[in-house]
């Protein structure tokens, strides 16, 4: 059996250096008051220089695997084909990197499977992530009713976190191979269109992380979608970003609320 612990529901410059490589992505970092800071990749759609337009903005949550400090290793994983598809649907979108032992939400792994840890405040790398997106909305032309989360395994943990705690903030989220607290999904489930992603034979998160908390979505009368890919590992994303209807879906949705 999953153990639970809810100890509570609830209770701020940026140094700019160009990417390397050939994605398009500048890479900067944002740091609070108290001198905390959180290295991050940003890409903008073209003609973003020209007033009078806001746009969406698709914030993503990378897995452990990209963990540190060289803001380059966060674009591992869907970052190209997510560059590809601003070019049909033109959107501000950032990559943050969570520090090399850090994670975005407070996991432990058990015999079962994990126990979720949900404090009245979120711990210090996704503290800085919502600091960041608060950053954002303040200094960017960005429109708050299409704002978007995804993540994929520590990120799809984080995408779920953080939809727990900013329930209204966000349009729709994309969790691959991740897991969540399904305690916690009444509070999003009215306000979040969901796509959820998981491979059935994943080998460190076990598909039952992702299918619970869809279900508790589904239950919460939650717009939700479950794929479960009947041969993938932990690998999931490599299906989720081919899903020929993944940015169509995600884009095409606004807050109504």
């Amino acid at each position: 059996m999953k153990t639970y612990l809810l100890i509570s529901f609830f209770s701020a410059i940026l140094l700019p250096v160009w990417a390397q490589g050939d994605l398009p992505y500048e890479a900067r970092y944002f740091v609070n008051a108290a001198g905390d800071s959180l290295p991050y990749r940003i890409l903008f759609p073209e003609g973003y220089e020209e007033p009078g337009q806001d746009y969406p903005l698709l914030l993503f949550l990378h897995g452990a695997g990209e963990r540190g400090q060289d803001n380059e290793s966060q674009l591992t994983h869907g970052a190209r084909t997510i560059a590809d598809s601003i070019s049909h649907y033109p959107a501000i979108v950032v990559f943050p990197q969570c520090k090399k032992e850090g994670y975005w939400a407070e996991i432990e792994r058990t015999a079962e499977g994990f126990s979720y840890i949900f404090r009245e405040s979120p711990n210090p790398n996704l503290h800085l992530v919502m600091a960041l997106l608060d950053e954002l909305l303040a200094t960017e032309r960005v429109d708050t009713n299409r704002l978007y989360l995804g993540g994929l395994s520590m990120g799809g943990f984080g995408t779920f976190e953080l939809l727990a705690r900013r329930p209204q903030t966000f349009a729709a989220a994309f969790p691959i191979c991740g897991g969540g607290l399904p305690l916690l999904a009444p509070l999003y489930a009215p306000h979040v269109a969901m796509w959820i992603f998981h491979g059935a034979q994943d080998q460190v998160v076990p598909v039952a992380e992702s299918r619970e908390v869809y279900e508790a979505l589904k239950q919460a009368g939650a717009a939700v979608k479950y794929t479960a890919y009947p041969e993938a590992r932990h690998n999931s994303w490599d299906n989720a970003f081919a899903e020929p209807g993944l940015f169509n879906w995600l884009f095409s949705q606004r807050k109504t609320d």
